[in-house]
């Protein structure tokens, strides 16, 4: 029985997605990719303004939609160091930002629901995204991501295995005193960082709005890739640093234990919505 690394299986998961989409588009008619706005440094602020905004009113009900994470986060801890993984612990935590788009989908639908005007909105309007039209397509693009962040999660172990491994470090002590006290452990720190930067502005470049635009409107996922390429190579800037502020945000919310991920993932997701609004012209 041949059991496949991660790169194979993220491989395997880009061609299916890949395929799938090619059926889907085979059967849904052309569709016009909108059109798309020059931001500036101020519409980043009210997006966020606007995500802290949703977030304090919908508290409760997002502090309970993704507590998931913090505990996920712990479990995922306690394994890397309880089965000698640990040398992908941070890249499994890093590579969160390469799925967040996805993950974060149910917020997108509840600062929608409200930008509607609708008068109650809670936790179970998330769940609203299920029976979506488009649900079909966001379920294409998350298989996208996840096989992109699988072919990261393969890269980073090659990287380990070329610097400091291929062997697991025999402690914790031990991992980050060769991590931050040898030549190969700082190469594995530079090709790490140099290479996962590349990851993290491809998927910017392909999600920065296609998620929320194809809940707005079922247009596909080519179409909705198409335009989020368009929004940040007419807005290079605030796109760059709007991925700064994210990857920043996530690094600050896995602290203390991950539990800073239940304020951060809910103020980040409610303001890419309202990222979005800003940067696609409406219908």
């Amino acid at each position: 029985m041949h059991i496949r690394n991660p790169v194979e299986w993220g491989v395997d998961q880009v061609r299916s997605a890949g395929a799938a989409l090619g059926r889907t588009a085979a059967h849904r008619p052309a569709a016009v990719v909108p059109e798309v706005r020059r931001i500036t440094l101020a519409d980043l602020r009210h997006a966020l303004a606007r995500g802290v905004d949703d977030f304090a009113a919908f508290r409760s009900d997002v502090v309970f939609l993704v507590f998931v994470y913090p505990l996920a986060g712990l479990m995922l801890a306690r394994l890397m160091f309880g089965y000698g993984l640990l040398p992908l612990l941070f890249p499994l935590a890093s590579g969160f930002a390469l799925i967040g788009p996805i993950a974060a989908v149910g917020l997108y639908e509840m600062s929608r629901r409200r930008e509607t005007g609708a008068e109650e909105v809670g936790w179970a309007d998330a769940l609203a995204v299920f029976h979506s039209p488009a649900f079909g397509s966001i379920v294409l693009f998350g298989l996208l991501l996840l096989g992109i962040f699988a072919v990261w999660i393969g890269v980073a172990s090659a990287i380990y295995d070329l610097t400091l491994g291929p062997k697991p470090p025999v402690s914790t002590a031990a991992f980050v005193h060769d991590v931050f006290t040898t030549e190969m452990g700082w190469m594995m720190i530079g090709l790490g960082i140099g290479i996962g930067f590349l990851f993290a502005v491809g998927v910017l470049a392909i999600s920065a709005v296609s998620v929320p635009l194809l809940l707005d409107r079922d247009i596909g996922v080519f179409a909705a890739i198409s335009a989020s390429l368009r929004a940040v190579l007419a807005n290079p800037g605030p796109m760059a640093v709007w991925g700064l502020i994210v990857a920043a945000g996530l690094v600050l919310g896995t602290v203390p234990a991950f539990l800073g991920l239940v304020f951060v993932i809910p103020v980040l997701g409610h303001a890419t919505w309202h990222l979005y609004r800003r940067v696609v012209v409406s219908k």
